[in-house]
């Protein structure tokens, strides 16, 4: 009684194999093969394929309206009213808007110059423009050299406001909007925000201001970001040709067609009546600047994108500040489009189409579908079917499709084509962390509101290689390896050899690049280490 026998715990069939785990395992999964692994997995290819589907419907539409606006689209100079701002005698530089020129940062050791000494440079009449720093440094260290730098630009005759306070309620939402409360910044018209590492050109309020100032229902002017640093890695350029697109064809095709795109948080200047009624900054999600956007869209104002100017910036260098960026930017659009998307619906300003056009076009495939589908289906699906032979994908949604998606979001940076394989293989390991992300915000799960600057290197790897070479750092685990991309290489290499073995699609030359990418990743061997 004491004893139960192992007859009575396993069935006859696992009786001759119970020390063989390995036969255990084989058996359980052919019983569960065919009444669910098959089916469960047959809907999620036929849901990835209709994501694919909604993806590159997307993709070669934008693909035909940037065609049709680079050969019959007039440029926003011609759709719009642009005359330069004519001096007046009588009421000399009072002609001429108040501007304020905001420049939020946190710990910006390595780039504050930049973005003071670039907006301290901007050609404008000096008393119809105050530059104001919103510093909510925490380093010590770091404060007094902002305020010091504010300092040497106000003795030289610039109107500059060095700003702080006594917390980061709200990050960088709230540090704009205690800006604004402000009584100097009451008076002003428009305000052009700039980050810490962007660098504008003298003549950018020259060129922006006009379309402001003669079309009255134009709330935003959007510039275009140069990306200075896109040379210093192989991350580095695979960034610079993931933003291309977004700029070449997402912002001028939304600007063409419904006057509406996401605000980029940056290089832009806003209408402060049209800002204030929207209802102002808000730190309900990690993306302000597009929580604003949409807010002001649907109030019925129109925004303008100039993909001919430029402003110089930084692109993140280290896997590390890349992988908290990517989070940031896929969970906060998903936490949004959660907060919004009935806001949108019962809206009454905007026309159907417009409300269309920002559910589905930009919310639902640009900020959810495009990557989850490029995740679980290029690195969960598709590597699956391998293991179950009785799923098949066709060949238009596993090799046509994604090419074609693939060939128009590499037209936007033509001097990268060459890159495209690794560019594919890269797209996808971060479709890892922008899926979860993506989840994040839908289900308001952890982290849904970190919110973690971006860290810009600046000039600090150049001074640091010209001085002294310092001695070897010790070596972190938790510094280069990344475990979620390791396993993710290791399921895609399984499934690799097992196509090799007894595989008949040929997946297996795409899953093994696919596993290497992961791998490298996962050891932390791209973009720049910068050691403690």
């Amino acid at each position: 009684m004491d004893q139960l026998s192992a007859t009575t715990l396993l069935p006859d069939r696992f009786q001759g194999t119970r020390d063989d785990v390995s036969e255990q395992l084989g058996v359980v999964w052919s019983q569960m093969k065919a009444p669910v692994i098959v089916p469960l997995l047959s809907i999620a290819v036929a849901i990835c394929l209709a994501m694919s589907l909604m993806l590159f419907m997307e993709r070669v539409y934008m693909g035909i309206v940037i065609v049709l606006i680079k050969l019959f689209g007039r440029k926003p100079e011609k759709r719009y009213k642009w005359e330069p701002i004519k001096d007046d005698v009588e009421l000399g530089n009072s002609a001429y808007p108040m501007v304020l020129v905001q420049i939020p940062m946190f710990n910006e050791r390595e780039v504050y110059q930049l973005s003071i000494g670039a907006s301290c440079g901007l050609s404008w009449p000096s008393d119809r423009i105050i530059i104001q720093v919103l510093d909510d440094s925490t380093d010590p260290t770091t404060k007094d050299l902002v305020e010091l730098e504010c300092q040497r630009w106000a003795s030289k005759g610039i109107n500059i406001k060095y700003e702080i306070r006594d917390n980061r309620n709200g990050y960088k939402a709230g540090a704009l909007k205690d800006g604004m409360k402000l009584s100097y910044a009451k008076q002003c018209d428009y305000v052009a925000i700039f980050d810490a590492d962007f660098q504008p050109e003298p003549d950018f309020l020259w060129r922006t201001i006009p379309f402001l100032v003669h079309n009255p229902e134009i709330a935003l002017v959007q510039s275009r970001w140069k990306f200075v640093n896109s040379d210093e890695c192989l991350m580095t350029r695979m960034q610079e040709m993931s933003l291309d697109y977004h700029f070449t064809v997402e912002q001028e095709v939304g600007s063409s067609t419904y006057a509406f795109f996401g605000f980029n948080g940056t290089a832009g200047v806003w209408r402060i009546t049209a800002l204030n009624e929207a209802g102002g900054w808000k730190d309900r999600t990690t993306v302000e600047d597009m929580d604003l956007a949409v807010r002001a869209s649907l109030k019925g104002w129109k925004f303008v994108y100039l993909g001919d100017l430029k402003v110089k910036n930084e692109l993140p260098s280290t896997l590390k500040a890349y992988r908290y960026q990517q989070h940031r930017w896929s969970c906060g659009p998903a936490n949004l489009f959660r907060k919004m998307v009935m806001e949108i619906v019962r809206n009454k300003k905007v026309s159907m189409w417009k409300k269309v056009h920002v559910i589905y076009s930009f919310f639902i495939v640009r900020k959810l579908v495009s990557h989850i589908v490029t995740f679980v289906f290029y690195c969960v699906v598709l590597p699956a079917t391998v293991l179950v032979p009785e799923v098949e994908v066709p060949k238009w949604g596993a090799v046509y499709i994604p090419i074609i998606i693939t060939i128009l979001n590499a037209v936007g940076t033509p001097r990268s084509l060459h890159l495209m394989v690794f560019w594919i293989l890269f797209e996808n390991v971060m479709s890892l962390h922008r899926t979860k992300a993506t989840f994040i915000g839908l289900l308001e799960a952890s982290r849904v509101n970190e919110w973690i600057v971006t860290e810009k290197l600046g000039d600090a790897l150049k001074v640091k290689a010209s001085a002294k070479a310092p001695k070897k750092p010790r070596f972190k685990i938790g510094d280069r390896l990344h475990l979620l991309e390791l396993g993710a290489g290791a399921f895609l290499f399984f499934c690799a050899c097992y196509d090799v073995s007894f595989g008949r699609n040929h997946y297996f030359i795409y899953l093994y690049l696919q596993a290497i990418a992961f791998f490298i990743v996962g050891f932390g061997y791209i973009g720049t280490f910068v050691p403690n």
